[in-house]
């Protein structure tokens, strides 16, 4: 099973984390379109920034579900690229891309390591409105969690990657400071216990994250489709015209 081994090193997190790339050519890009696309009006009393739906693939779109451009991200929580992707590009993404029922974002979430199994069970604790906000605000915070590992020491980090799978989840949580930081956004501190022990949830998402590998040959994150082509690791300077080619413009 995927990520049976503990945990990886926080000299190796401090790296950046060998998985979490940065832009790659873009040789999947979909052809770009010859005409501006329309604007798509949400249904009355709607807004498509606010629509959420949990897709086939265990994905959380957000946006209007038959929006003609389709973005879907694989982000790992750990991962230093997402969290300055989700700096720089999130808000317009939303306000610009998404609201105009042009371009919907599915978020996939994929497990890089042993920090992303608590960090997206967690994130993924609450309604599924909440999975997309919270897991941009964690990004934010990302490098007090690296700062609270760094304080807690490999030992600890180790130790707690040893634990059976019960309690291997939360002890790293507890170790980053995950556990109190979503309990201040709305995950009591009882139900993301009950969250890190679900060993189906831990499973079902390490088996996405292994198809996502073996179908998709997806290596690194943040990495992107658009309509269906694989357009690899992008930063928001690369990724946002390929979306206006597209016809969001």
């Amino acid at each position: 099973m995927l990520f049976r081994a503990a945990v990886v090193s926080l000299a190796a997190l401090a790296l950046g984390l060998s998985a979490c790339g940065k832009s790659t050519d873009a040789t999947g890009a979909p052809d770009a379109s010859s005409t501006p696309i329309a604007k798509v009006a949400a249904p009355a009393g709607q807004a498509w920034a606010e629509k959420v739906t949990v897709t086939p693939e265990g994905g959380y779109l957000l946006g209007n579900p038959a929006a003609p451009i389709k973005l879907v991200e694989y982000g790992a929580l750990s991962c230093s690229h997402c969290a300055d992707f989700s700096e720089a590009a999130f808000t317009k993404l939303r306000d610009d891309y998404i609201a105009s029922g042009r371009v919907s974002y599915e978020l996939r979430l994929f497990m890089l390591n042993a920090l992303d199994l608590p960090a997206a069970m967690l994130a993924t604790c609450g309604t599924p409105e909440s999975v997309i906000p919270l897991s941009e605000q964690f990004w934010g915070w990302q490098a007090e969690m690296f700062t609270n590992l760094q304080t807690a020491g490999d030992a600890r980090l180790q130790a707690a990657g040893a634990l059976p799978p019960g309690q291997r989840f939360a002890a790293i949580a507890n170790l980053a400071g995950m556990d109190t930081f979503f309990a201040e956004r709305g995950i009591a501190a009882d139900q993301g216990q009950a969250c890190l022990a679900d060993a189906a949830k831990a499973t079902a998402l390490s088996e996405a994250t292994q198809k996502a590998s073996t179908e998709k040959n997806v290596t690194g994150t943040p990495w992107f489709f658009i309509n269906g082509s694989d357009v690899g690791t992008q930063t928001w300077a690369t990724l946002e015209p390929m979306l206006q080619n597209a016809g969001a413009r």
